[in-house]
């Protein structure tokens, strides 16, 4: 699921059409490089807690099927708010406003869905691996600053759309950082 939506975003990094040079228009496309490597890195780093989440979960349930479900929801749409930065970050204010709080807003989903997912699995440790409780217990401390994290990120929107693009960016490299090592 991951790999599928690191793919997609790819796809929206087009050149723009006109006469100017091939050079002029390689680096005119920078802000669809820039959604691209954020959103790149965070679909990344969300892989790879998902695979180490799921190294500390012993058996499956309906319930954890849904919620994995709802974060595949979440992150497959991703790259739709990464296009609208795209192509909204170099234009009017509003506009920039706007794209920023879009494609922070979807963070703030895709935490949610990260939440519930290792919610169903870990509360009461009832999915966790024997022996794996302190592992669990130290992604859940960690987890319990995402969804407030990337809200403050949305918020910042509102007041600079840059800053609020470079904090989803510094949260990607937050969530780099190992938790509950198995």
């Amino acid at each position: 699921m991951f790999a599928i939506a690191i793919t997609l975003l790819v796809l929206d990094i087009r050149l723009s059409g006109g006469s100017a040079s091939l050079a002029h228009k390689l680096s005119d496309t920078w802000p669809s490089y820039l959604g691209y490597m954020i959103s790149f890195a965070t679909i990344g780093i969300m892989w790879a807690n998902h695979h180490a989440i799921f190294r500390l979960i012993a058996r499956t349930t309906h319930g954890l099927i849904v919620a994995n479900l709802f974060l595949l929801l979440m992150v497959a749409f991703l790259p739709f708010p990464t296009n609208v930065l795209a192509d909204h970050l170099r234009g009017a204010s509003g506009d920039r406003t706007t794209a920023a709080l879009f494609y922070s807003g979807t963070f703030i989903l895709i935490a949610i869905a990260f939440q519930a997912l290792w919610q169903v699995a870990s509360r009461g440790n009832r999915l966790i691996a024997e022996g794996y409780e302190a592992a669990a217990a130290e992604i859940s401390r960690s987890y319990r600053y995402g969804i407030p994290a990337y809200t403050l990120t949305t918020l910042v929107a509102f007041v600079s759309a840059p800053v609020s693009i470079a904090l989803v960016g510094a949260m990607a490299l937050f969530w780099l950082i190992p938790r509950g090592r198995t």
